[in-house]
């Protein structure tokens, strides 16, 4: 069937005011703009039309509308996504998700909160607060960043080691399909029958439908949390420190690790305390009972020092432990002061291979003549090195990319992923081939073509065209 839109931008901009009003339909370019690219800017692309429906019932009449006239659709949160997974179509509607921003229901006793997707992340324990619960992943764009679209990139966050990621504290949702048909995906228990959609769907990237409503569970607020400020003045033992701790049967509440220039970018922005003359920094979290907290800090202290540490230091009270967190989760921004662009990667690896990945990676640093500062959820391996560069510096963002995509490579050879949290988007593509064969790609495209046969939604993301793998296939072995 061909994909060929059977309808021009004029027709379809008409009726599409008719389902959602003059004021939340964007035609013209210059209102377009901020729509052109998600938090990974590089990749760029103009929509051809940017709808804003208010309603779950105006999602529907948009999609059933595109499907019709065989029209791209590409669903956005709030753009803080890191992979261009929600950048634009040029001949697609760009559908924003942000006014559906009502927290519908807070259910104490059972602990669930049911939301739209428009919710900010930190919104939702906001409102749980005074029940005593929260809502336990927290990545770093928390402030901003959607639960829709943490459920289309799966989202972690720092204390994710403990908790799980979106995948492990979403219930269910209620997802409008390709056609426009409304469906109810996992519920409110624990289980349910059939095949787990909730977990195929979470992650999924848009590529399968638009999320409307979600379901989240709630947590009751630890009765203590202390962070440990562990300082080294060798990335290789910190490295092996991370390691020594999940080995000790100690599942820490967070476990994040920062080099160098990390630290002293996050110091001088958000001045927490750290040292600067560290080479690799562990912030280690530990929430309980104040028993379970006081045992498990001792333990850890020891772990630390065991692997040489020179500097261990506890928070002392909750001040002290929020900016101690502030520094971590400022530390995107904090690098964005001291290079005039970072490209921000996204691998996981085995725990095991930290040290060995953080030398090579420091190898690799100094062979392609590029700074590199490594902020990461150590504790599961998830690493986020950004690459330092100058855009402006003819062939300076190609030679980023390349060395970004040997990263990628490189966890996968030592048994990781090319993305833990931040999804493959645009970004990713080309590792796609890397880590999956051409069976397993085919199957990925047998689930998308199941959900979407025309390819409508968010196409060219996610999953590469075996054609294009095998070119690189082909490319890699001369």
């Amino acid at each position: 069937m061909s994909n060929q839109a059977t309808i021009g931008k004029d027709e379809l901009a008409k009726q599409l005011r008719a389902i959602v009003g003059v004021a939340n339909l964007v035609v013209d370019e210059e209102t377009q703009k901020p729509y052109e690219c998600d938090g990974l800017s590089v990749y760029c692309e103009m929509p051809l039309l940017v709808v804003l429906p208010e309603t779950k019932e105006q999602v529907a009449s948009v999609m059933r509308l595109c499907h019709e006239h065989r029209i791209p659709v590409v669903a956005r949160g709030a753009g803080t996504g890191l992979c261009a997974g929600a950048m634009p179509n040029r001949e697609g509607v760009l559908l924003s998700l942000a006014k559906l921003s009502r927290i519908l229901d807070i259910d104490p006793v059972a602990r669930i909160a049911r939301v739209q997707p428009g919710v900010r992340n930190l919104a939702i324990s906001e409102a749980a607060a005074g029940f005593g619960l929260y809502y336990a992943p927290d990545p770093s764009s928390q402030i901003a960043c959607t639960i829709g679209g943490n459920v289309a990139e799966n989202s972690g966050g720092v204390h994710c080691l403990k908790y799980g990621l979106t995948v492990h504290n979403i219930l269910g949702f209620e997802m409008v399909t390709v056609e426009g048909e409304v469906l109810q995906v996992g519920g409110d228990g624990l289980d349910s029958a059939g095949y787990d959609l909730n977990a195929l769907l979470i992650g999924s990237e848009g590529m399968l439908g638009v999320v409307t409503e979600i379901s989240v569970k709630l947590l009751p607020k630890p009765q203590l949390a202390q962070a440990l400020m562990v300082a080294f003045d060798d990335i290789e033992k910190a490295g092996n420190a991370v390691a020594a701790v999940i080995a000790n049967g100690i599942i820490p509440a967070g476990l994040e690790m920062m080099d160098g220039h990390a630290i002293v970018a996050a110091e001088d922005f958000a001045k927490a305390g750290y040292p600067t003359e560290a080479k690799a920094l562990l912030l280690c979290e530990v929430d309980g009972t104040v028993e379970e907290v006081e045992e498990h800090a001792e333990r850890l202290e020891k772990i630390f020092l065991d692997q040489g540490a020179f500097l261990v230091r506890k928070s002392a009270n909750e001040e002290e432990r929020l900016l101690l967190w502030k520094g971590r989760k400022s530390a995107f921004p904090a690098v964005g002061r001291i290079s005039p662009d970072y490209y921000c990667m996204d691998g996981t690896i085995p725990r095991s291979q930290l040290a060995h990945v953080l030398l090579e990676i420091e190898r690799m640093s100094a062979e392609y003549g590029l700074r590199v500062a490594n902020v990461f959820h150590a504790g599961d391996g998830n690493l986020h090195p950004l690459i330092l560069f100058d855009a402006n510096i003819p062939g300076e963002l190609e030679k980023t990319e390349e060395f970004g995509g040997k990263i990628l490579e490189l966890s996968v050879d030592v048994g990781g992923s090319i993305t833990g949290e931040h999804g493959v988007g645009k970004e990713k593509l080309r590792q796609m081939y890397k880590q999956f064969n051409d069976d397993e790609l085919a199957l990925f495209l047998a689930v998308k073509a199941a959900f979407d046969p025309q390819g409508l939604l968010n196409p060219g993301k996610g999953i590469p065209e075996l054609r294009r793998c095998q070119e690189y296939r082909s490319i890699d072995l001369n």
